[in-house]
C-alpha cells in the first residue's frame, strides 16, 4: 500500500507543479499579446503628430472624417480577411467581390439603356442581391476548399480572376452610373456627423471582437487556426465553421464594395483591383498571424487606421501615388520581421 500511496502523492505533486508552471508561462504570453495589440497605437499617435506638422489641414474635422470614411470599406474587407486567416485559410477573391457583387446588384435594378439587365428590380431587392451574391461566392469558395480539399490560395486566386473577367465582361469595360440613391446611402447619409459606413464598420469590428473573445464560436476559430486536428478531436465541426467563415467573409466584402460605390458614385470595371494587397498589409501589421490561430480585431482595426493615416499623410504631402504601394510593401516586410521577433519570445 505504501508504494502506491507514495506514487499517487508524487503524481499529485507533479500535476500541481505542471499547473503552476503552465499558469506562470501563460501569464507572460497573455501580457505579450496585450502589448502587441497596443503596439500600433504609439505609431498612430506619432503619424498624427507628423501629419499636423506637415499640413495644417490634417487635423481638421473634414479631413479626419475623410480618413474614417475612406477607411470604412477597407475595414470591412480587412475584418473579412482577418477572420479567414485566423482559421488558417486565405481568400484572395475578396477584392474581386468588392467590384463584382455591387455591379451585379446595380445591373439588376438599372434599365437596359443604362447598361443594366433591364429587369429593374426594386432598389431594396438589388441591395439584398449584393449581399446574396457575396455570400454565394464565399459558399463556392468554401465548397472547393472544404469539401473538395483544394488549396485555398489557388482556389481563391482563380476565383479572383474569374470574377474580374466577369465584371469586365458584364460592364463591357465601362462604368455604371445610373443607380438609385439608396446604393450611395452608406457613404452619403451621416449620423452624429459621421457617415453610416463608419458606424457600420465600427459595429462590425465590435461585434467580431466580442464573439472572438467571449463566444464559443470565436474560440473555435482560434482553435481551428491553431490546430485543426485537435479542434476536430475536441468536438468542433471544423468543416462547417471554416465554410461559414468563407461565406461571412465574402458577404462582408460585398458590403465593403457597396461602400466604395457610395464614395465613388459609380462602379467601374476596376473596382477593388489591387485592394487585397492593402488588406493583407493592414491585417499583418495589426498582428493577424498568417499561420492562423492568432490575432485580434483591435489589432486589425489599428492596422486599418494606420494605413488610412499613412495614405492621407502621403497625399497631403503630395507624394506620388505609386510610392504608396512601395511603402505598403515595406510596412508588410517590417511587420513580418517584428512578428517573427515577437513570436520567438513567446
Amino acid at each position: 500500500m505504501k508504494p502506491s500511496l507514495s506514487s499517487s502523492g508524487t503524481q499529485a505533486r507533479a500535476a500541481g507543479f505542471a499547473v503552476a508552471g503552465a499558469s506562470q508561462t501563460r501569464g507572460p504570453r497573455i501580457e505579450l499579446a496585450r502589448w502587441r495589440d497596443l503596439a500600433l497605437v504609439p505609431a498612430l499617435v506619432l503619424l498624427i503628430a507628423i501629419g499636423a506638422w506637415v499640413s495644417p489641414s490634417f487635423l481638421t474635422r473634414a479631413n479626419l472624417d475623410s480618413v474614417l470614411g475612406a477607411s470604412a470599406a477597407l475595414a470591412l474587407v480587412v475584418l473579412a480577411e482577418s477572420l479567414i486567416v485566423i482559421v488558417g485559410k486565405f481568400d484572395l477573391s475578396l477584392e474581386s467581390t468588392v467590384g463584382f457583387a455591387p455591379a451585379l446588384g446595380a445591373m439588376l435594378v438599372m434599365p437596359a439603356a443604362s447598361n443594366g439587365f433591364g429587369w429593374q428590380w426594386p432598389p431594396f431587392a438589388g441591395l439584398l442581391a449584393i449581399v446574396a451574391v457575396g455570400a454565394l461566392i464565399g459558399w463556392i469558395n468554401g465548397l472547393l476548399v472544404v469539401r473538395l480539399r483544394l488549396n485555398a490560395f489557388i482556389v481563391t486566386l482563380a476565383m479572383l480572376i474569374v470574377l474580374r473577367g466577369m465584371l469586365v465582361g458584364a460592364t463591357k469595360g465601362g462604368t455604371l452610373f445610373d443607380m438609385p440613391s439608396s446604393f450611395f446611402a452608406l457613404a452619403t447619409v451621416t449620423v452624429l456627423g459621421l457617415p453610416l459606413s463608419v458606424w457600420l464598420a465600427a459595429a462590425a469590428f465590435a461585434f467580431a471582437a466580442f464573439m472572438l473573445r467571449y463566444h464559443r464560436i470565436g474560440r473555435a476559430l482560434y482553435a481551428i487556426g491553431g490546430n485543426a486536428q485537435a479542434a476536430r478531436a475536441a468536438g468542433i465541426r471544423v468543416e462547417r465553421v471554416v465554410w461559414g467563415v468563407f461565406v461571412l467573409g465574402s458577404a462582408l466584402a460585398s458590403i465593403g464594395g457597396l461602400i466604395v460605390t457610395g464614395y465613388v458614385g459609380a462602379i467601374n470595371a476596376n473596382q477593388g483591383n489591387g485592394m487585397i494587397f492593402t488588406v493583407f498589409a493592414a491585417a499583418v501589421i495589426g498582428g493577424i498571424s498568417l499561420d492562423g490561430g492568432k490575432g485580434t480585431m483591435f489589432g486589425a482595426l489599428t492596422g486599418v487606421l494606420l494605413l488610412g493615416v499613412v495614405q492621407n499623410l502621403l497625399t497631403l504631402a503630395q507624394v506620388p501615388s505609386f510610392w504608396i504601394q512601395a511603402i505598403y510593401g515595406a510596412i508588410i516586410l517590417g511587420s513580418l520581421m517584428i512578428a517573427r521577433v515577437a513570436g520567438s519570445q513567446e
